[in-house]
């Protein structure tokens, strides 16, 4: 049985027949699916994201098919730019200013509760 990540490709092309819409492949363990995902699901909920998920893998083995010969990976659809200003350092405020409104401070550094112990 070949594994195409946590996929596995377990039943040959064409998926639509083993994994028609609103159905669930057998070997789909939905139980075992909410216990790691931590949710408590009902029957009815159960049912319905059975079939939701087998969907989502039939269309998984549709994107199998697709010939992607000859293009190159890519993380988005169009080119991305850096539209960010320049970094350019300018001054700030003084330590004075800065600690101003500061409700304990000391050497130069604003005072604050303990947190962790």
């Amino acid at each position: 049985m070949a594994r195409l990540g946590c996929f596995s490709t377990r039943y040959p092309l064409p998926a639509a027949r083993y994994f028609p819409a609103m159905s669930a492949p057998e070997d789909l363990n939905i139980n075992r699916i909410a216990q790691l995902a931590r949710i408590a699901l009902t029957p009815e909920e159960k049912e319905k994201f059975s079939a939701q998920l087998g969907d989502v893998l039939a269309n998984i083995e549709k994107l199998k098919r697709v010939n992607v010969d000859g293009v190159e990976p890519t993380a988005h659809a169009f080119p991305i730019y850096n539209v960010w200003a320049d970094d350019v350092a300018k001054p700030g405020l003084s330590v004075e200013d800065a600690l101003r409104n500061a409700p304990d401070k000391r050497e130069n550094m604003i005072v604050v509760p303990k947190v962790v112990e």
